[in-house]
């Protein structure tokens, strides 16, 4: 029996900006979670339902953080990365989403 897939509206991808590869974020998907890059304004019940709608799963929970911009130079002059929200999403047990795939 298929999967009954919920609409997507367009702005489930305005939420959900891109995955979050890193060492960190690989060993977490062990634990059945994924790593994305999320719009500022996010709520956690709007990630959950981006990331049900276009990826056709079940989430479990959502948590957020959001990483503060470093201070870097270029050319000696300072400058400051933007902040970043990520939020890490778990999976329904048996579910996986295949970051290194396009999205369906």
């Amino acid at each position: 029996m298929a999967k009954q897939s919920k609409p997507v509206d367009n702005r489930h991808y305005d939420v959900i900006v891109a995955p979050h590869i890193t060492e960190k974020s690989t060993l977490v998907s062990e634990a059945n979670a994924v790593v994305f890059k999320v719009a500022s304004d996010a709520t956690k019940p709007e990630i959950k339902a981006a990331v049900e709608a276009i990826w056709n799963v079940k989430v479990t929970g959502v948590n957020t953080l959001v990483q503060k911009g470093k201070t870097k130079k270029w050319k000696g002059a300072p400058y400051r990365r933007s902040d970043m929200k990520k939020a890490i999403v778990t999976l329904a047990e048996g579910e996986q989403i295949d970051v290194t795939q396009g999205v369906n």
